[in-house]
């Protein structure tokens, strides 16, 4: 059964934070999700970080950083990363800046309905917790996929997405340590 994995970057980086923000190989990760002769591709979501117009050079060394992530990504055999961008919004009420991302959710949706209206996996596993997923897995549960839902602690997900989705796989402390460096 071919199956294809979207992560959600912001999810997963918020969920690796609940747990002391380990190292993780990804290969392990995918690993640990499905066995790679399974492994039709991994897709990753994300956007760069916010670098202003004349931008500090802790702006630069972040967002380089980043940028090698995403390559260090790239390189892993069927591994797409797919970014959005992160939008200056203004500031909140205690004067911290306010960013959204902008496409990194459709691009997911999109992905998966491509796929799924395809026929060119059998599984879709995801690694979010955001209810804005739900038309893409019931869509690929209307042509006979098989969903799985690849989640933090409780509370990190929406609840109607964890009990629409087939299956159900959580991130607890003891796989991360498998996942480690």
């Amino acid at each position: 059964m071919k199956t294809a994995v979207f992560i959600d970057g912001a999810y997963l980086s918020s969920v690796l934070k609940m747990f002391g923000s380990p190292r993780i190989r990804y290969e392990k990760l995918l690993n640990w999700i499905v066995p790679q002769e399974r492994l039709f591709r991994a897709y990753y979501y994300d956007c760069l970080p916010y670098q202003s117009a004349n931008p500090t050079e802790e702006e630069r060394d972040f967002v380089s950083g980043k940028q090698r992530f995403f390559n260090s990504l790239s390189a892993i055999p069927r591994f797409k990363v797919q970014l959005g961008r992160l939008v200056y919004r203004g500031t909140d009420e205690k004067g911290c800046p306010v960013f959204s991302q902008k496409g990194v959710d459709l691009r997911m949706g999109l992905d998966i309905a491509n796929l799924t209206s395809r026929s060119v996996v059998q599984c879709i596993a995801l690694v979010t917790g955001d209810s804005d997923f739900i038309p893409a897995v019931e869509m690929a549960q209307s042509q006979a996929l098989i969903t799985q839902l690849i989640h933090g602690p409780q509370n990190t997900y929406h609840s109607e997405l964890w009990n629409l989705v087939d299956e159900r796989m959580e991130i607890t402390e003891g796989v991360l340590s498998k996942l480690q460096y």
